[in-house]
């Protein structure tokens, strides 16, 4: 497959408009290699399941936090002129009592509290995205990914004991597990940029990062049945077993490039690197940081992101609270309509990437066009449900049914927004998925601790709070990406061989409108 002017499939030179980008072909079509059992997408199923365990490690405290709270000593609720809180189920008498095993050490944490632990995560998450990335995008990701992944699954190992020591002890652990965690999805992103051809971009990172979807949507019930049966203590022991069992297949079966995969066949090889060209090549140790930093679609990703992770985030650590002090859920019904939300979520992405790869493949629209309106619906439908959960009152049926259509609509940013990098810099992709999700996590840091905060005397009206705050910031998401977004790959992103090319190709067309000014007979007019 070859490339014009070496740029890659789907995205024109920041110089070109985006009209000149969707009439011309950049690529003379050929046929791909299959995808079933290729290399390419066995990294993805890879990658899924990494991401799976990734999510599974980073939310399972969320529900875990249910069983490891001993909410009988919480001070009574101040009485407030407030909405109050739904009412208590009645019990059934008639049932047969379900006797459970001592579930572990309970703490007297309160809901700031609660929200601190939650939030700990994102701490140490914040520091190693850069790092991670541009080290990545240098070296390559596997050890990277690999290593955050092993490490986090290794620390989760020692939480029972963090917990005994107290919620400090724990809140530093919590850290320390995000510092390991953070280099994970940059490293992907530095990954996908040797190997994802650009027709299938889209799918192939979609169906990756949907592993955290996945995740989330196992580990909530998993956590919930474990903490029932064995004690929450074994939620951590499982979950990190697990995370290092992953480690060694990842470590046997996964290569940083095509050219050095020792089972890759000949032609899928030749396929992603003619495909990709010299933006599949390391970026080296200089990367424009100056021209990075003054690039408006650059921080178009980074603060629609923000405002994105703020409402996911939110779902993801305070749902399980949510169900429990305001719709009164038993534990294990706590968890399983938690995780609801992220099965549709995974469905969703899925097809997403798939449908934009399929808009640009056919030329239907354009790279940009694509991704604008992924993120617009990924956003603005998430938050009409949100604002509307709020005014659900205690209609549990309402109230879940609104949340689980915003969480799993919002997976349509999945293929908009979050995969945007790849699109404005693909050699520079794991750097700017670093920069972008550290800014990103900002959310995950403050979410938890404003929800706690909001919701202290356990009122609707404090969830209603939560909601519109949620909702308000997707909408302002929606409209900086809509204003500032781009599909196109920017100068300062170009190989010094594409920036020949390009001067070649300004000259030549610089003189052929000379001659065709001149009126020479043989330019076509």
């Amino acid at each position: 497959m070859a490339l014009r002017n070496g740029y890659s499939i789907n995205a024109a030179p920041a110089e070109e408009s985006e009209e000149a980008g969707d009439e011309e072909p950049l690529i003379e079509i050929e046929a791909a290699p299959p995808q079933c059992c290729s290399a390419r997408y066995t990294l993805a199923a890879l990658m899924f399941f990494g991401f799976s365990v990734v999510y599974g490690l980073r939310v399972n405290l969320s529900v875990a936090m249910v069983a490891m709270v001993n909410t009988t000593d919480a001070s009574p609720t101040a009485n407030h002129s407030l909405v109050t809180a739904c009412p208590l189920p009645t019990p059934d008498n008639s049932s047969v009592p379900v006797v459970l095993i001592d579930t572990g050490t309970q703490y007297p944490w309160d809901a700031k509290t609660q929200g601190w632990l939650l939030g700990a995560f994102f701490f140490g998450y914040l520091f190693t995205q850069i790092p991670g990335g541009y080290l990545s995008g240098h070296y390559g990701g596997s050890l990277f990914l690999g290593g955050g992944v092993l490490g986090t699954a290794a620390l989760t190992l020692l939480t029972p004991l963090a917990a005994e020591g107290g919620a400090k002890t724990l809140f530093a652990l919590r850290a320390l597990e995000g510092f390991g965690e953070g280099v994970t999805f940059p490293a992907m992103m530095a990954m996908w940029s040797r190997w994802a051809p650009p027709l299938e971009r889209s799918t192939l990172i979609s169906l990756s990062g949907s592993g955290a979807s996945f995740g989330a949507f196992v580990a909530l019930p998993l956590t919930a049945l474990i903490c029932q049966t064995l004690g929450w203590p074994a939620v951590f022991y499982i979950c990190g077993s697990g995370g290092c069992l992953w480690a060694v297949f990842w470590f046997f079966l996964v290569s940083d490039d095509p050219r050095t995969h020792r089972r890759i066949s000949e032609e899928e090889k030749n396929y992603i690197i003619n495909s990709i060209g010299p933006q599949g090549s390391p970026h080296g140790w200089s990367v424009p940081l100056l021209s990075m930093a003054l690039s408006g679609p650059l921080w178009a990703i980074i603060l629609t992101q923000m405002c994105a992770n703020w409402s996911y985030y939110t779902m993801l650590t305070s749902m399980p609270t949510y169900m429990n002090n305001v719709l009164h859920f038993d534990l294990s019904s706590n968890a399983a309509l938690s995780a609801v939300p992220f099965l549709g979520a995974l469905f969703v992405s899925v097809l997403s990437g798939f449908l934009a790869d399929r808009l640009i493949e056919r030329r239907t629209l354009s790279t940009t066009a694509v991704r604008k309106l992924l993120t617009l619906i990924g956003l603005l439908v998430p938050a009409v449900c949100l604002v509307a959960a709020g005014y659900a009152g205690c209609s549990a049926v309402l109230a879940v049914t609104l949340l689980c259509v915003s969480t799993t609509v919002g997976g349509f940013a999945s293929a908009g927004v979050f995969i945007n990098q790849i699109d404005i810099a693909p050699r520079y992709a794991g750097v700017l998925l670093g920069i972008t999700n550290t800014f990103g996590t900002i959310p995950g840091v403050l979410a938890p601790i404003v929800t706690g905060y909001l919701t202290e005397d356990h009122t609707l009206t404090g969830w209603r709070h939560v909601f519109w705050v949620s909702a308000g910031v997707n909408a302002l998401g929606a409209l900086i990406f809509t204003c500032m977004g781009s599909g196109l790959i920017q100068t300062w992103a170009l190989t010094e061989e594409e920036r020949a090319e390009e001067e070649r190709a300004k000259k030549e067309r610089g003189e052929e409108e000379v001659r065709r000014n001149e009126g020479d007979p043989t330019i076509a007019t």
